[in-house]
């Protein structure tokens, strides 16, 4: 049976029948389904966060590994009473601050509310409240908290339409709500708030240096490799095309190794400003317009590596933006696409 799709854009959520559909998906929740549901980070594959068997749909459906917890999607700060230890005032501050927005905050656990699954056996949360008008208002009206990570097959490219959560998941969800496409296009920050000083568990689109404008004080940088995940996008390979992927180190013009002797049929993806560096006859996907637009790149980069996933292409070359505050994060999501396959150029 084919995933059912309920429209609702921002400018219908006061239609009559936009409450019939909010209805209907808060039933599919009620019952222990599982829906992509938009947000401003990319689309969400939510489900009951309270419902281990809801829960274990999600992992079922993207082919996620155990151990690997989801994020809690809450439209209410009185939300986290019910199951996180908020004792830290300068987490309220960091929240009113950020919130709704694309910060993920991870919290003691507390009670048994939530499914073992959620949280992969943890002893700890991660929550977040979503901007994306549709996204916080199916939160509003269903009520209790969704746990929701990126609707796409394990490992692939983020969803940021809801089209690439049917190309995905179509015939193994339940339902998606389509609406507008994410407007930051990378998964949110994670920030660890269980040990001090705060430590940053997956980069995004708010900074280690807007955070501790906030807090004045540090903020440690994520760490790769942990044993055991806390987070989303810690431990395993994501992102990623079916083809091999390579980063050029330092950015297209700097590069002169993209291998054009062989037989294979290259993809390569780079600002626009960068399209005459490209090897004749490489299929070029533009990423953004300039090197300097790293905003416009975050939000482009999923969709383009789905493009060049569908493409005929043997192999995949991306340009590997300068490395600062404001590209981390994206820095991140391509160095993880790409399996940390990294080509240098000689005079970087």
């Amino acid at each position: 049976m084919d995933t059912k799709v309920w429209e609702i854009n921002i400018d219908q959520l006061k239609n009559r029948d936009t409450k019939d559909k909010l209805d209907e998906i808060k039933t599919a929740f009620t019952y222990g389904e599982v829906v992509g549901i938009p947000t401003e980070t990319v689309y969400g594959l939510a489900g009951d966060a309270r419902n281990s068997e809801a829960i274990q749909k999600i992992f079922s459906a993207k082919g996620r590994p155990g151990d690997n917890p989801l994020i809690v999607h809450i439209h209410s700060v009185e939300q986290l009473d019910d199951f996180t230890e908020l004792r830290d005032p300068k987490v309220q501050t960091l929240m009113t601050h950020f919130w709704p927005g694309p910060i993920s905050f991870i919290l003691p656990l507390k009670g048994s509310m939530l499914a073992g699954n959620t949280v992969a056996e943890l002893n700890s949360v991660a929550v977040r409240m979503p901007s994306h008008p549709v996204g916080h208002a199916i939160l509003e009206h269903v009520g209790f908290p969704l746990a929701a990570p990126s609707a796409n097959l394990s490992g692939k490219p983020s969803p940021t339409a809801y089209r690439h959560v049917i190309d995905d998941l179509n015939g193994k969800v339940y339902g998606v709500v389509a609406s507008e496409p994410a407007t930051f296009g990378l998964e949110s920050t994670v920030l660890d708030c269980t040990q001090y000083p705060y430590r940053i568990a997956r980069p995004g689109s708010i900074t280690k240096e807007a955070l501790e404008s906030v807090l004045e004080e540090t903020v440690n940088r994520h760490e790769t490799g942990a044993e055991k995940p806390i987070s989303p996008g810690m431990k395993y390979k994501h992102y990623a095309p079916r083809q091999p992927l390579s980063v050029i180190e330092g950015g297209l013009r700097n590069n002169t190794h993209i291998d054009t002797d062989g037989d294979e049929k290259i993809g390569v993806i780079a600002p626009e400003n960068c399209r005459e560096y490209v090897p004749e006859g490489a299929y070029f996907i533009s990423l953004c317009s300039s090197e300097d637009s790293h905003r416009e790149a975050a939000r482009n980069l999923y969709a383009a590596l789905r493009r060049m996933d569908k493409s005929d292409v043997d192999v995949i070359y991306i340009h590997g933006f300068s490395k600062n505050a404001e590209t981390e994060a994206l820095m991140n999501r391509i160095y993880k696409a790409a399996g940390d396959e990294v080509i240098k150029d000689d005079h970087i």
